[in-house]
């Protein structure tokens, strides 16, 4: 898929929220802060989140390299992060 260019923060968490929803599918997405880490409240294995990553980029293309990984713990974080690249 190529780079979509105009999504907004709220957009953007609506994809996060489906990606993770393919990993994490028992999870109250709505009541994630947006500031915790995302795999410790989920509790999300390193594998699951590397699938995570990978369906961003599929739904987004945003290629997320792996030495990046460690900069989007929390739902803010991945937000910015997908943002700065989409704009």
């Amino acid at each position: 898929m190529t780079p979509v260019q105009t999504l907004s923060a709220a957009q953007i968490k609506e994809v996060i929220f489906a990606c993770l929803k393919q990993i994490a599918p028992e999870a109250d997405l709505e009541s994630l802060s947006p500031d915790v880490n995302v795999r410790e409240a989920l509790d999300i294995d390193s594998f699951d989140y590397l699938n995570f990553m990978i369906a961003l980029d599929a739904e987004l293309g945003v290629a997320i390299p792996e030495a990046d990984y460690g900069q989007l713990a929390t739902l803010n974080d991945i937000v910015r992060y997908i943002s700065a690249r989409l704009a």
